[in-house]
């Protein structure tokens, strides 16, 4: 899959980051800011993009993105939370519910 094709964007006047594959909505992880922590609540990927491995960009980009801002990670999101299990790089900014 080539990278140029994939996009994910902040979108904090909706609480979310979107994801779009070749210039069409594709899904979306949804947040909600709390005393300097992000709490993930849901995670979309689009039926007709599944299997794609977009899921799992979508997750290590909204992860990354809340370390480098310093934010502590709550995961509510079982997407989420499963992928944080498999990837423990992330475990010093984890904040389990």
């Amino acid at each position: 899959m080539a990278t140029d094709i994939v996009d994910i964007v902040r979108n904090d006047d909706r609480h979310r980051y979107e994801l779009s594959f070749a210039g069409e909505r594709a899904g979306f992880a949804q947040y909600r800011l709390h005393d300097g922590t992000i709490v993930f609540t849901h995670t979309v990927v689009l039926p007709e993009f599944e299997g794609r491995g977009l899921g799992s960009r979508l997750a290590k980009f909204v992860l990354d993105d809340a370390v480098t801002r310093g934010q502590r990670i709550v995961p509510e999101c079982p997407f989420i939370a499963a992928y944080l299990r498999r990837h423990e790089e992330y475990e010093a900014s984890i904040d389990w519910p």
